[in-house]
């Protein structure tokens, strides 16, 4: 088994120690760190969403891949900015003004990453304003999380404040939850809706037509 092979069946197994080191052995071999990314991390990542999507995963084996996938990441990362390597595109992510859920969203910000988009991850009780001011940054998708039906409406509320900073057209919105549905996304005027961390990362890459 190659060591690209081996990086990916140890994301795919959540085994952070070892893809660490596994990933710092295929930078010390000399292979290009764009390679180890695409085809060792993300490469694993796609195959991790598969395998929830037709329930051989669940939730926790998913973060525990995606945070195996987060350690490899980090010793990549300066390399990658290095070698001048661009990100799939970049994204600012949050739970809603009110709402103090963290996991999901947590999960859907490493699946992104793994996927090859920069993620800014502002955490949760996120205001309107916050989220402007990373879209001013150069951020081109917001993705907002709620999990109660009383802070959904501040979806809404930020899309709004968006339209009002003149950053609505060069900004693709998604949001999710467990309370949050597609024809809310439509009554809101948000671009997408995705159901869990696996389709999140397909409807960022459909937004941006990658």
């Amino acid at each position: 088994m190659s060591i690209i092979q081996e990086i990916r069946t140890s994301v795919i197994n959540g085994q952070a120690k070892e893809t660490a080191a596994k990933v710092q052995q295929a930078i010390n071999e000399g292979i290009n760190p764009d390679v180890v990314l695409r085809e060792g991390l993300i490469d694993a990542m796609r195959e991790v969403g598969r395998m929830f999507e037709e329930g051989e995963y669940f939730v926790p084996e998913m973060l525990i891949a995606a945070r195996a996938m987060k350690g490899a990441l980090a010793i990549l990362k300066p390399l990658l900015v290095d070698q001048g390597i661009e990100p799939m595109g970049k994204v600012v992510i949050g739970t809603v003004k009110g709402d103090l859920h963290d996991i999901g969203k947590s999960l859907v910000a490493m699946m992104l990453e793994g996927a090859g988009f920069e993620v800014v991850d502002l955490g949760t009780d996120v205001t309107a304003e916050k989220f402007i001011e990373v879209l001013k940054q150069g951020a081109t998708v917001l993705a907002m999380s709620a999990l109660l039906t009383t802070t959904m409406p501040q979806m809404k509320v930020t899309i709004e404040a968006i339209k009002q900073a003149g950053l609505r057209e060069q900004t693709h919105v998604m949001i999710g939850g467990a309370p949050v549905t597609q024809a809310y996304a439509d009554e809101i005027g948000a671009d997408g809706y995705a159901p869990d961390a696996s389709a999140a990362v397909r409807k960022a890459q459909e937004l941006l037509g990658k």
